[in-house]
């Protein structure tokens, strides 16, 4: 199976919640009562979709050929103010960080953050109310209640941003599938072609006093991503969930670090302006190839005003360090 084949981070469902049931207009008689009143109860509400936020999950698969959801409808309702019953829910349950929004409009309905919670994504109509409540002194006997009201139908786009507390970004072949391997039991797909990784990685790195954090391989960005060259938009978005922005440039880089680090942070602001308020780092990696002489006249091209470290996730040289800004930059 071709690598990526199983990672599903959008969807496009019809979801069709369930009709409301009718009231009742049922007239009370049995053998005592020869002209009782009205006791029609009311029908059931018509079934809900539901998104439920799932740690189980990681991809919105299971999803991407069910196109059609549809929920119950409510039951009628019955005699002796019987209420009918309600239509059975559909549960989604997708990732956490699914964003659900209007297929037509385009408008963000909500996003799911947290395991086991629940939203509403598509109301079922309200179930109609029985012939009781409509009698009056002068009307004693309403022969009549109201339907139940329709459920809605509307096409609903699902996309995926992952969650993770620092997120990797760099052009391809910056080492970092390579680093989320060493410090994480993570297997990412690892070689010396461009865009080896095709989708996100996420792994759990362990740190000081059975600390840990979520760190998140985005797959490289190039110039132009932000216009829809490479692979574009498709996993830009899955950046603007993570909390601290790894900045990763080779040291064997053809341009200056100051120039490819420009590069990187013009495609997120012209992505998304707000990524410029999250806080960054810089790692230079497969730095285990320089001397110190050239790593210090290296040092002098970084860019300003972010903090900068060289390592190599080959021989662990200043791993520990990195992960200590990164907690640093989380916890601040």
């Amino acid at each position: 199976m071709a690598q990526g084949s199983n990672f599903v981070d959008y969807v496009k469902v019809c979801c069709r919640s369930g009709h409301g049931g009718s009231g009742s207009a049922h007239l009370h008689r049995d053998k005592f009562t020869a002209k009782g009143g009205p006791d029609g109860g009311d029908g059931g509400r018509g079934g809900h979709i539901i998104l439920k936020g799932s740690s189980q999950h990681w991809t919105l698969l299971h999803l991407k050929y069910r196109k059609h959801i549809i929920a119950a409808n409510g039951g009628p309702g019955l005699s002796a103010l019987r209420t009918g019953a309600d239509g059975k829910d559909e549960v989604l349950e997708v990732p956490l960080g699914t964003v659900a929004k209007d297929a037509e409009t385009g408008e963000i309905l909500f996003d799911i953050t947290e395991d086991g919670e629940t939203k509403i994504l598509t109301p079922g109509g309200k179930g109609g109310l029985g012939n009781w409540h409509f009698k009056s002194p002068t009307q004693q006997t309403p022969r009549f209640a109201q339907p139940g009201l329709p459920g809605q139908e509307q096409w609903i786009i699902l996309e995926l941003k992952v969650l993770a507390d620092v997120g990797l970004v760099g052009f391809p072949n910056a080492g970092k599938s390579t680093l989320l391997s060493v410090v994480s039991a993570a297997k990412p797909e690892i070689a010396d072609y461009p865009f080896t990784t095709l989708v996100p990685n996420l792994g759990i790195v362990a740190y000081r006093d059975n600390k840990s954090f979520v760190m998140a391989d985005i797959p490289g960005i190039i110039e132009g991503a932000s216009q829809g060259k490479g692979l574009g938009h498709r996993f830009l978005r899955h950046i603007e969930r993570n909390a601290v922005l790894l900045f990763m440039i080779p040291a064997d880089t053809d341009r200056s670090l100051a120039e490819e680090y420009d590069i990187l942070l013009n495609e997120l602001t012209a992505y998304n302006p707000e990524l410029m308020d999250k806080p960054r780092l810089l790692a230079i990696t497969k730095s285990d190839m320089l001397d110190e002489e050239l790593e210090a006249e290296m040092a002098e091209t970084l860019p300003k005003g972010i903090a900068a470290i060289f390592i190599s996730s080959v021989s662990g040289k200043n791993v520990q360090q990195l992960k200590d800004m990164i907690w640093r930059a989380i916890n601040d």
